[in-house]
């Protein structure tokens, strides 16, 4: 992979709205105090040249200069303030409309209030409409930035064995940027039952702490011969416990009972619950989960759609999800904290059609991506080995955003257990 690393609120949204409008005002309040510089300078220059002597002392050029350069600054805060509050109404109105394309309002009443905000937003500036346009077509043209450069991808189901190349790549991508089949819905669902399955404890240990970064998380992932699944226990000082959940992603196995295979990828991306689905809920169950405890999810590829719906429509409370190429993209609540690694070269993450344009989860939310190589062959912009490199690099990159994560990790840490079990499933 590339060195270039983007990292936004999700879509074409850089940052959350708010946090921008926050900046804005900050910098509006400074303004003032440059014009005032620069009103005293000019005093005291008036006061040196009206002093017998005391101009000779004095380099008055400077001083007049210096206040010519806060009578600039202070316009320059004033046009960045404007400026970044135009950017921030922009932003908001992206979020908007993808609200109301994702059927995120049901309540025809909120529905009207988004519609007059909306109309609000576009009679503020006859530049936002304009500005929103070339946000998209920005972000747009991104979206799979690379992926035309992925030569041969290997044997794919998709193609009944077939190689799969670039040309099948670039269109499915396209076809499903289309169509929207990879972006849920808020409180997304699964038809039907995929069970029975059934879930092995394989090994047990006992943790020391939660993990510190998220490439530290992502290393967590089962090790244990055909585990697919682990599962962290953190018995909290009140009693109460809370779960970390690490789920490898699809399985390239022949063995009809191996859950995490072709078959439940292409249940899940079709909205029907998998064999693999309902292991990872077994899995959690036999770990001690019940409705209501917290749990964390870090998962890759097809149990990144599995982390999806445990989120939308399982009893337990998914506070943090942390996903590496995902075939889909959730619409999560302000709630949830949510952190998608994404390759713009991965033609498994170009099934979630680039997302949504507007931002999903809290405000601390991330979508990470990376640009392509073009000497990537045979699919590793999907394996585990590249986003656990990109997570190394989000880690160093010193983004605010990310101590909302470490603080959810930290909460951890006043564990008085962990315990952590990798679990083989199999269909039954």
């Amino acid at each position: 992979m590339s060195d270039g690393l983007d990292i936004t609120h999700g879509g074409a949204i850089a940052v959350d709205p708010e946090a921008l409008r926050a900046v804005a005002t900050a910098m509006g309040r400074a303004a003032p105090r440059f014009a005032d510089a620069a009103t005293a300078i000019r005093t005291a220059h008036s006061f040196i040249v009206g002093t017998p002597n005391l101009s000779a002392q004095v380099d008055t050029v400077a001083l007049w200069a210096s206040g010519d350069r806060a009578d600039v600054l202070h316009e320059e805060c004033q046009t960045a303030s404007a400026n970044t509050l135009l950017m921030a109404d922009v932003y908001e109105l992206v979020e908007l409309r993808a609200q109301l394309a994702a059927s995120a309002i049901h309540d025809t009443a909120q529905a009207f209030a988004i519609d007059a905000r909306i109309a609000q937003l576009e009679a503020s500036d006859p530049r936002v409409n304009e500005m929103e346009q070339w946000l998209l077509a920005g972000w747009r043209d991104k979206r799979f930035e690379g992926l035309s450069e992925q030569l041969y991808l290997g044997p794919s189901a998709l193609t009944g064995g077939s190689p799969l190349y670039l040309g099948a790549a670039l269109a499915l991508a396209a076809r499903v940027a289309a169509t929207g089949t990879g972006r849920l819905a808020p409180n997304a669902t699964l038809s039907g039952s995929g069970g029975p399955v059934s879930v092995t404890p394989v090994k047990t240990g006992t943790q020391i702490a939660p993990p510190t970064s998220l490439a530290e998380a992502l290393r967590r992932f089962p090790t244990a011969p055909d585990a697919q699944l682990k599962v962290e226990r953190y018995t909290m000082p009140s009693g109460s416990n809370r779960f970390v959940l690490y789920a490898k992603g699809t399985q390239m196995s022949v063995d009809p009972k191996e859950p995490f295979d072709m078959t439940s990828n292409l249940e899940l991306y079709t909205g029907q619950e998998s064999a693999s689905y309902a292991a990872t809920v077994a899995a959690l169950e036999t770990a001690g989960a019940q409705a209501g405890d917290e749990v964390h999810v870090y998962a890759h590829s097809q149990s990144a759609m599995n982390a999806a719906y445990l989120s939308s429509q399982s009893e337990f409370d998914v506070t943090v999800q942390v996903t590496a190429g995902s075939p889909v993209h959730p619409t999560v609540g302000e709630d949830q904290l949510l952190i998608e690694l994404r390759h713009t070269d991965d033609a498994v993450s170009s099934l979630a059609g680039g997302g949504s344009p507007g931002g999903t989860g809290s405000p601390d939310s991330l979508v990470v991506t990376r640009d392509g190589d073009p000497f990537d062959v045979l699919f590793p912009s999907h394996m585990m080995e590249g986003y656990t490199e990109t997570a190394e690099m989000v880690d160093a990159s010193g983004d605010v955003r990310l101590e909302a994560w470490l603080d959810k990790a930290r909460e951890l840490d006043e564990a008085v257990a962990i315990e952590s079990t990798e679990y083989v499933a199999r269909r039954e």
